[in-house]
């Protein structure tokens, strides 16, 4: 099954959790592709900011370095390991 590649994010969802798949300069030449996690900051016709979930870095994506781009639910809070208490 091949799945279309769609970019469904517009100056609407900025402050919402999304994700872009894209391919940065770096992968031109290539079918490699990268993904970027957080929350939409900026979306114009030239680019997307994203503030990465993880290290809270910011990305800047080209638009047309783009491929597909979603809004994703917010993330489930984590678990906390409940190990046996220490005396």
């Amino acid at each position: 099954m091949r799945y279309q590649l769609e970019v469904r994010l517009t100056p609407a969802d900025i402050g919402k959790r999304v994700v872009i798949r894209w391919r940065p300069a770096a992968l031109e030449d290539s079918k490699l592709m990268t993904d970027v996690l957080g929350i939409l900051e900026q979306a114009d016709d030239r680019s997307f900011t994203v503030r990465r979930t993880r290290d809270g870095q910011l990305v800047v994506v080209p638009r047309e370095r783009a491929l597909a781009g979603k809004v994703v639910p917010s993330a489930r809070p984590r678990r906390r390991h409940e190990g046996p208490e220490s005396s």
